[in-house]
């Protein structure tokens, strides 16, 4: 019969292995001076875009990143620090953290991996400050709709000429 400690770190250990297999992107933060309130608030900004916050002893963490191949990220576990497992947009994720670690400096943004591309803290930021997709897809649209807009005023405006000159043509026959 095992002790308890070791089944509760194995039950830990799994379930990182778990969360590392159903998470789309992965974030490394270290949280050492943020209050209690402060993780709590964290982590319902990270619940309302389908991310979680999750922390454990840094060598069962680091035994699960090594067991999936992670190894860039089994560098950046050191002292306090969590994990943020992320499914959807990598964009809403890193803009959440980011947002929060601008509000509480104590936050530190390590590094993050998604799709087998590690992110350093540069592109965490770069990331947050993207645009919503919305906002993209709207200046797609809106690209896409600039020569046609040009096209239809071009096309107006010629008409217009025309009536134009036919109206002064039309006056000259009446005097």
């Amino acid at each position: 019969m095992k002790k308890l400690g070791l089944l509760f770190r194995e039950t830990l250990e799994d379930s990182i292995k778990k969360q590392l297999k159903e998470s789309d992107s992965i974030f490394i933060i270290k949280y050492s001076k943020l209050s209690s309130p402060d993780l709590t608030a964290l982590r319902q900004s990270l619940k309302g875009i389908n991310a979680i916050f999750f922390v454990a002893k840094n060598s069962i963490t680091r035994r699960a990143l090594k067991d999936a191949k992670l190894d860039d990220l089994v560098k950046s576990v050191e002292g306090p620090c969590g994990l943020v497992f992320a499914k959807g947009e990598l964009v809403d994720t890193s803009r959440a953290l980011y947002n929060f670690y601008r509000q509480h400096e104590q936050l530190k943004l390590e590094c993050g991996l998604t799709k087998d591309k590690f992110l350093d803290k540069k592109d965490i930021e770069t990331m947050a400050r993207l645009p919503s997709k919305e906002v993209l897809r709207a200046q797609v649209v809106m690209t896409l709709n600039s020569p046609i807009s040009g096209l239809v005023c071009v096309l107006k405006q010629t008409l217009t000429k025309f009536v134009y000159c036919l109206d002064q043509i039309k006056n000259k026959k009446v005097n």
